[in-house]
């Protein structure tokens, strides 16, 4: 039975059709949150366009609407079934905007209807980037310098006051980075800032100074309306500031920081949360200076997100039932762990394993576009792999990404020279990954790799262990100790055998 007496009938807003940075994470956090409803016995009323999907089974939902996921449809579903409860947190950017925009009309009041799992100010406060600036200044966490425009003329101007190029413009209000950009000139800001504007549903941008090359740091954390809160998850993204968290590879846990980094930016995460008071998950971004101690809050996303699926997936800790839960108002000391069926939802998870994410591009359906990476999100999937270490855990992805490559070794980049391929580190595309491994395994030096491409000397050190394995056992018979080590570094049998010789 749900905590809250007042809740009878909630309204789930799905994730929609699956499009680039809201897809199937969005569906399988839905799932989770209808099954906890339904066992709670409330009615579920799910409005969602997509047929496909998990949660649109009907067994999953008591009414499940096949509509498009607009304002106007889910005000003919709420004067129709008379839901006393919104729950718009689970459905990724479009749900989130849909309720916040429901709300600020007055129409949820009017109706009796009521958002619950994230309230309509810690919506604003994360969403909009100017009340997040104010927000983040209030509690002394550092930003990175910025300011809020709102035509492309302030955007200009606004470059200019902050120190010049270049900038990263970020659209409020959207998702997957949609209309933003980094500008290096004028010309370049007066066009994503006009795209960003026009994407923005309340016309707004912020415009950042660039700090490309420190790492991007981010964090799952949870709260409940009691103020109880803990880190789910700490995650790093392989590649700096500067490429889209979607279109970098994830690590989780983060592998590269020291304790005092790491507990420095936890702490803040925690005090960012509360701040906001958001009722639920969250995630924080942060970039951190390699060279030092200084850091800055990127964003905060007020709902569960592609990072949260993740999470879940990469801890055992199910955020999407938890936050749905923490909804319907208890606390996570009164949340069962299913897994133990002892402990509670206010331990904080830890794992001594190394889980990787790996994204995938639609490149090889779209010939003409560009593979080039940035702050706006071009994958359309990606894949996730565990593994007792980073070296196991990365070649057992790109496996699973089904790209017809069975370790970091491609082909088709034996006909580039050594100079082409050094010219090749400054490239942001999707074979990223594999030009770096490739120039490791070429002799370039790991200081050249990382003043070119910012990617952390830990990950480039853990790439030449691999180089160097492969050299020690190509072209003759390995021993069985060889063979074990192969095995423990991730490689398959067959590619053990090209590597030896015997293809």
């Amino acid at each position: 039975m749900p905590k809250r007496e007042d809740i009878k009938k909630v309204l789930v807003i799905g994730s929609g059709p699956i499009v680039i940075g809201q897809a199937a994470e969005f569906d399988y956090a839905g799932a989770q949150a209808c099954r906890v409803l339904k066992d709670a016995g409330i009615n579920v009323v799910l409005c969602n366009s997509n047929p496909a999907t998990i949660m649109t089974d009907k067994a999953l939902a008591d009414e499940i609407y096949l509509e498009p996921l607009t304002t106007d449809t889910l005000k003919r579903i709420i004067i129709k079934e008379r839901p006393d409860s919104l729950l718009a947190s689970l459905g990724g950017q479009t749900g989130l905007t849909l309720g916040c925009q429901l709300a600020k009309e007055g129409f949820l009041d009017k109706y009796g209807c009521k958002l619950i799992g994230v309230n309509l100010d810690s919506i604003d406060r994360a969403e909009d980037r100017e009340l997040f600036k104010e927000t983040m200044e209030k509690i002394n966490q550092p930003v990175v310098p910025s300011d809020i425009a709102y035509t492309v003329d302030e955007c200009v101007a606004v470059a200019e006051k902050i120190g010049g190029y270049p900038v990263i413009v970020r659209p409020a209000y959207t998702l997957g980075g949609a209309g933003g950009g980094v500008a290096y000139n004028e010309e370049e800001l007066r066009l994503i800032s006009h795209n960003g504007l026009m994407l923005s549903p309340i016309t707004q941008v912020l415009i950042e100074k660039y700090i490309g090359g420190w790492k991007e740091i981010e964090f799952e954390v949870l709260r409940d309306s009691k103020g109880n809160v803990l880190t789910v998850c700490s995650m790093e993204n392989f590649d700096p500031v500067g490429v889209h968290t979607g279109d970098s590879i994830v690590i989780a846990p983060a592998v590269t920081l020291s304790d005092k980094e790491y507990q420095m930016l936890r702490t803040a995460s925690l005090q960012i949360i509360s701040e906001l008071g958001i009722e639920g998950g969250c995630n924080c971004q942060f970039a951190l200076d390699p060279d030092s101690f200084e850091y800055a809050v990127i964003e905060v996303n007020p709902r569960v997100s592609r990072s949260s699926a993740l999470a879940s997936k990469a801890t055992g800790y199910p955020i999407a039932k938890v936050a749905t839960k923490i909804a319907l108002g208890y606390t996570l000391d009164e949340i069962k762990n299913d897994v133990t069926g002892k402990t509670y939802a206010c331990f904080e998870p830890t794992i001594d394993y190394v889980v990787i994410k790996l994204p995938k591009w639609p490149f090889d359906k779209f010939l003409y576009a560009k593979r080039n990476l940035g702050t706006r999100m071009k994958a359309t999937g990606e894949v996730m792999a565990i593994g007792t270490s980073f070296e196991q855990a990365i070649m057992k992805a790109v496996r699973g990404a089904e790209i017809s490559l069975g370790t970091l070794n491609m082909p088709k980049l034996a006909a580039f020279s050594d100079d082409e391929i050094v010219e090749k580190l400054h490239d942001l595309t999707d074979e990223r990954l594999f030009v770096v491994y490739e120039a490791v395994k070429r002799g370039v030096a790991i200081e050249t790799i990382y003043n070119i491409t910012k990617i952390d000397e830990w990950f480039l050190y853990k790439f030449r262990n691999l180089c160097e394995f492969e050299k020690s056992i190509a072209g003759r018979a390995i021993t069985r100790a060889e063979y074990m080590k192969g095995k423990k570094l991730g490689y398959p049998d067959k590619e053990l055998e090209k590597l030896i010789g015997n293809k």
